[in-house]
């Protein structure tokens, strides 16, 4: 089926895969999905030091398995093909770098959970610990739609072209995980960068995977569509759904925007309509600022697979109208916090501070929460608290017109 083709200026495709096929079958399968992909190999070939990330990581007791293959990471088949292909296709250094969350706030020991570390050691690739340093800190480029700047391992930073790998799932916080969602796993935590809730936090997240996405410009997209996960991104064994596809893309918004489509959803939808339950559309907002499309009328796409592959859907993890609340109250902090900077740099500097309803209600220079939002919240439930880094001098450049822009467009999406 040819959904869009001709002269576009992203191209994506997706080819029938079946999850039982064996290693030299799927190599096949991903080899046709990325051979019309030229600006993805020019890119590829012309580096001398590439990156993968590869969703993989989980300690062993918490894998999941599907007829043995890992139903919520990239199975070993897809993680062969591609360190196959780029073999045989380039001569450049190749590293797999990863930021174990694991490591950080499971005190699992170092490796213990690089679910590849078998395949990597085939293949002579060396894995990069990212929860090890050195951490720099990156402009986005064109200023950033959510911070001018952000922490990374210069592994993945300053690698001649970057490859991202992910597993065809959904969300229960942003609808759907796909390769852009699967680059907030590169972000260094505490004490390196920053909490990983920092990031991961209602309002922010859409803008800066979209600021992410700018930043490392994955040169080839690879979503893994054989063994596939709906409802949550983790959660039980039973959302396994099968896929039976390899989706391939030369920018990472765009593939990603045809994983959706091929997921059932509309690309182009935004908050409140599913999957996007909790926030808004990263995708949709990344082609707003200018980095990609999700208009697949844009797109030079062909897939040999009918929408949807599968059965789709987000989890809803709260009540419509506590989200809106949550929202509306992050941005009203959000800009408060803007208006307090510097009483606030005065008493809170070097500190993480949990605001809410105008007052600080938790401090910590560590970041480190020993209890949920949702117990500190106490007896507003219903207000959200946000979490701000607090630094005279802004170094990070929060754009807090986002959150001016959340409040006049709430109405609307709602």
């Amino acid at each position: 089926m040819t959904v869009s083709n001709g002269k576009r200026d992203f191209c994506v495709r997706a080819v029938q895969c079946d999850y039982r096929a064996e290693d030299d079958e799927v190599y096949a399968a991903l080899k046709r999905a990325t051979a019309p992909l030229h600006r993805a190999w020019d890119r590829l070939r012309r580096a001398r030091r590439i990156a993968i990330k590869f969703n993989q990581d989980k300690t062993n007791n918490a894998v999941v398995l599907y007829e043995g293959q890992r139903q919520q990471l990239v199975t070993d088949k897809v993680v062969r093909a591609t360190l196959r292909l780029l073999r045989e296709r380039t001569s450049a250094e190749i590293n797999v770098v990863d930021v174990s969350y694991y490591q950080v706030y499971s005190g699992a020991e170092p490796d213990s959970t690089t679910q590849i570390k078998h395949i990597l050691d085939e293949f002579g690739v060396v894995y990069v610990n990212g929860n090890v340093g050195p951490v720099r800190w990156y402009d986005t480029p064109g200023g950033g739609q959510m911070f001018r700047k952000y922490p990374l391992h210069p592994a993945v930073a300053e690698a001649d072209a970057v490859v991202s790998v992910q597993k065809l799932k959904s969300h229960a916080f942003m609808g759907v995980t796909l390769c852009l969602k699967n680059l907030f796993g590169l972000m260094p935590t505490q004490p390196l960068g920053r909490p990983r809730f920092y990031y991961h936090h209602l309002v922010r997240m859409p803008y800066m995977l979209a600021d992410i996405g700018r930043i490392l410009d994955p040169a080839l997209n690879i979503l893994d569509g054989t063994v596939c996960q709906a409802g949550e991104e983790w959660g039980p064994g039973d959302h396994a759904r099968i896929g039976n596809t390899l989706i391939a893309g030369d920018h990472v918004i765009a593939t990603d925007a045809c994983g959706a489509h091929l997921m059932g959803h509309d690309p182009q939808a935004d908050w409140l309509t599913p999957p996007f339950h909790r926030d808004r559309n990263a995708l949709k907002v990344a082609a707003e600022g200018g980095f990609g499309t999700v208009d697949l009328n844009e797109i030079d796409f062909e897939s040999e697979a009918q929408a949807p592959v599968a059965e789709f859907h987000a989890r809803i993890t709260d009540p419509p109208e506590i989200v809106r609340s949550w929202r509306r109250t992050t941005a009203e902090q959000g800009l408060r916090y803007a208006e307090m900077r510097q009483e606030l740099a005065r008493r809170y500097a070097g500190e993480y501070i949990l605001m809410q309803m105008g007052e600080v209600k938790w401090h910590d220079p560590s970041g480190v929460l020993k209890q949920s939002r949702r117990i500190l919240s106490g007896d507003h439930p219903e207000q959200a608290m946000f979490l701000k880094y607090v630094d005279p001098d802004e170094t990070e450049g929060e754009h807090f017109e986002v959150y001016k822009r959340t409040l006049e467009t709430l109405p609307t999406l709602a």
